[in-house]
């Protein structure tokens, strides 16, 4: 028996195209008044899970629950509109003939003085009430999203499905815009399943991210576990620029630039690599030109030399040639930092914030 929480059960869903399988034996669960996105790469096969879960498209194998009810198996499949579910995608799809208040409440079904007052606490909601009479075109972007985020609502569907919704406003609106709608949504206490390719939007809108890799959900946690414990390499890459040093397991230990790592588990001769995020790494400016002085925690700093510097924004991307097997290391620095190419210097790192993944199989 379902959890009564939850609202949306994938089970074990395939989908294949021209024989190329597409979403693969996926298993997702969204409870009520919870954020899930769904993030992965384009061509992962995100917009097939979520066009599967609308009904718009039927899946080859696995089965669909909606409120712990069935909507999808291999004996019958209900239609979209019969499905308690809401919709909305990055286009908006307004209806450019119908006012504002005529798009809210297309859909909505009885009597017609309470569809009235539905749109109209819907339009109060997203703070478009005044814009009743307007049409579409009369809008501004982030104007027709809210339009778009109360007529999916209206309904009170259990699930809202939202595919890259924000991906059309401009960097300043999209931040605004995206806040409000989420407030929103706990508040209606809807179960939302939002795809993005984008890392920051699911890290900024998500209780739990699904991170899918060739129509596979690899890994899902929560935002904070699931960066700060990536299950793989391609999984701590997808969030963050990495450095990446290979090496080999000997007595449970790798060498590497900043000295031996512990490999507890891994079997003598296995290939691996040690992950390190550009901004784990630290130039110590108090150890120019004197040489290493081991932490605990940091372990052996290591000497190399600037390559190229660059000023991205925020930081400073420095480049360094190390003093070990021709390994390049990227350093992110707050704020302004340019040496010359040609400068040594010393970099230490946290041991804690470096991950250690055994050689996927070629």
């Amino acid at each position: 028996m379902a959890d009564p929480e939850t609202q949306l059960e994938l089970r074990q869903i395939s989908r294949s195209f021209d024989r190329r399988r597409v979403v693969d034996e996926l298993s997702l669960t969204l409870n009520a008044g919870e954020v899930t996105c769904l993030l992965g790469p384009s061509g992962c096969g995100k917009s097939t899970t979520l066009r599967i879960a609308a009904g718009v498209d039927q899946q080859d194998a696995g089965a669909v629950y909606v409120a712990g009810g069935c909507v999808s198996d291999a004996t019958h499949h209900l239609p979209p509109e019969k499905r308690g579910i809401g919709l909305m995608f990055q286009d908006f799809a307004l209806f450019p003939h119908l006012d504002v208040a005529q798009n809210v409440g297309f859909g909505l079904t009885g009597d017609k003085n309470v569809k009235a007052a539905r749109v109209r606490r819907m339009l109060e909601r997203v703070g478009m009430q005044k814009f009743a009479s307007a049409y579409p075109h009369q809008l501004s972007g982030g104007e027709q999203q809210r339009v778009a985020l109360a007529r999916a609502l209206a309904p009170s569907p259990k699930v809202l499905l939202m595919d890259e919704p924000f991906s059309g406003l401009d960097n300043r609106l999209r931040d605004a815009v995206r806040d409000s709608t989420l407030d929103m949504l706990r508040e209606e206490g809807t179960a939302v399943l939002l795809v993005t390719h984008e890392p920051e939007e699911a890290m900024r809108m998500a209780d739990q991210i699904a991170l899918m890799r060739r129509g596979r959900i690899v890994q899902v946690g929560a935002p904070y576990n699931i960066y700060h414990a990536p299950v793989d390499r391609k999984a701590a890459e997808f969030f963050s620029d990495v450095n990446v040093i290979s090496g080999r397991v000997d007595g449970a230990l790798t060498n590497t630039p900043f000295g031996a790592f512990l490999t507890p588990g891994m079997e003598n001769g296995t290939e691996v690599e040690i992950v390190i995020r550009p901004q784990h790494l630290k130039i110590d400016f108090d150890r120019a030109g004197r040489g290493p002085n081991p932490t605990q925690q940091e372990g052996s700093p290591a000497r190399g030399v600037v390559e190229r510097a660059r000023f991205v924004g925020h930081n400073s991307l420095v480049e360094f040639a190390m003093d070990y097997e021709d390994v390049l290391m990227h350093v992110l620095v707050p704020g302004v930092f340019l040496p010359k190419p040609g400068t040594p210097l010393w970099l230490s790192v946290r041991r804690d914030r470096c991950f250690v993944f055994a050689c996927p199989a070629p």
